[in-house]
């Protein structure tokens, strides 16, 4: 359900909430935030709620360190986790200058542009998330370890699946806070979970994506497991993913084959943002991650996979980001590459209808790598004539490191 303002006043004071939680990320995705009291709500939406700036990695320094909160009333979503009397709801945020001018590391904000630029392309973008986690025990004082919960493998049932009742809470807690997991189940690593939704609005799937981040790590804490979003947390074993699915509306004229070929074109540039640690790279080429830039239908040896679906279903999935991500970055950068293969016409290449990850040295001659490093990613973006067009300065700066 979409709050207004006065909808969420209203809510406050006959639910007995007793304290606002006005939620932002740093430009890496790291969820952020600050509570306030009710008495404060009117104020925060009518000027905002100032923060330091300076704290926060990249937002500014003490020079020019004051910056606004703007809660938005369409989030607002209670904690089910904390007390249900005196409660605890959260509302996610733009962030503004002191004169009102949007912050360019508001990359929430520069999702929100994106999705205008579209619509006044005449395109709409649709996106469904697909995030992998490791579930692991915790030492004698409460400190993670890298020993997993179980050792399952995919799909596998209780009781080798440990996990099952963990994630039967988390989809539980989801639902009461209005987010609509599809399925869940235990993946390929010992102690690895996944689960799914159901495809929304890009900015809506971004929001969702944040908060489930914060309902799994929770939700593990409260079972005495620590979860681990990180792309490769053990050397030998499954890495991570954050399988994005995109879609485009309308799809006519072979709309959708160049959204494809427009991501496919950008896909190396885009690459430090959708895997911006070095533990990123180290998932490459392994366990169905992806290695080279090319596509296929259902092969999932591949960077972009078209899912085996209805026709009102279509949809692709890009299989080379993980969960270490910005979904804001990610997902404004995918709508952007997708409305260059549209505005251009682009022609999709063929598909690459083999198994990658056993294909011989010359069935592999001619296609092009995703970066192999870090430094090689954050090279490729600098160089990026498409990168400067639609992500600020200052972001890049901040990943690429000049």
């Amino acid at each position: 359900m979409s709050y207004s303002r006065e909808e969420v006043l209203q809510y406050v004071y006959e639910e007995d909430v007793k304290f606002i939680r006005i939620a932002f990320c740093d430009v890496f995705g790291r969820q952020k935030n600050v509570s306030i009291m009710p008495d404060e709500l009117e104020r925060a939406f009518e000027s905002g709620i100032a923060f330091d700036a300076s704290s926060i990695a990249g937002f500014g320094n003490e020079a020019h360190s004051d910056l606004f909160l703007h809660p938005d009333p369409g989030t607002l979503a209670q904690l089910p986790w904390r007390p249900e009397h005196g409660g605890v709801v959260r509302m996610y945020s733009d962030i503004t200058y002191p004169d009102g001018r949007i912050f360019e590391c508001d990359t929430r904000s520069l999702l929100k542009k994106a999705i205008q630029d579209a619509c006044e392309a005449g395109y709409g973008f649709s996106f469904g998330a697909e995030q992998e986690f490791y579930l692991f025990e915790l030492d004698e004082n409460g400190k993670p370890t890298r020993i997993p919960y179980d050792d399952a493998g995919y799909m596998d049932l209780a009781p080798e699946d440990k996990g099952e009742n963990v994630r039967r809470e988390i989809c539980l807690t989801l639902e009461r806070m209005g987010i609509r997991p599809e399925s869940s189940h235990h993946e390929d690593g010992p102690g690895q979970n996944e689960i799914d939704f159901r495809y929304s609005d890009a900015l809506t799937a971004a929001d969702n994506t944040e908060t489930f981040q914060t309902v799994v790590k929770v939700v593990a804490n409260r079972n005495g497991l620590a979860a681990d979003f990180s792309a490769k947390p053990l050397k030998d074993k499954a890495g991570n993913g954050f399988h994005i699915n995109m879609s485009v509306s309308p799809e006519k004229d072979g709309a959708f084959d160049s959204m494809i070929a427009g991501v496919l074109k950008n896909a190396c540039d885009m690459t430090v943002f959708m895997n911006p640690t070095e533990n990123s790279y180290e998932r490459f080429g392994q366990n169905r991650a992806p290695k080279y830039i090319s596509w296929s239908p259902e092969n999932r040896s591949q960077l972009i996979r078209i899912p085996a679906a209805a026709p009102a279903y279509r949809r692709m999935e890009l299989r080379s980001p993980d969960p270490s991500s910005n979904p804001y970055l990610a997902f404004t950068l995918m709508i952007y590459a997708g409305l260059e293969g549209l505005e251009r016409s682009m022609v999709l290449p063929p598909a690459i209808n083999i198994n990658l990850f056993s294909a011989s040295n010359e069935e592999l001659e001619g296609l092009s790598k995703l970066p192999e490093s870090l430094e090689a990613a954050k090279a490729a973006a600098l160089e990026s004539s498409f990168i400067r067009k639609y992500i600020p300065e200052s972001i890049i700066d901040i990943y690429c490191g000049k």
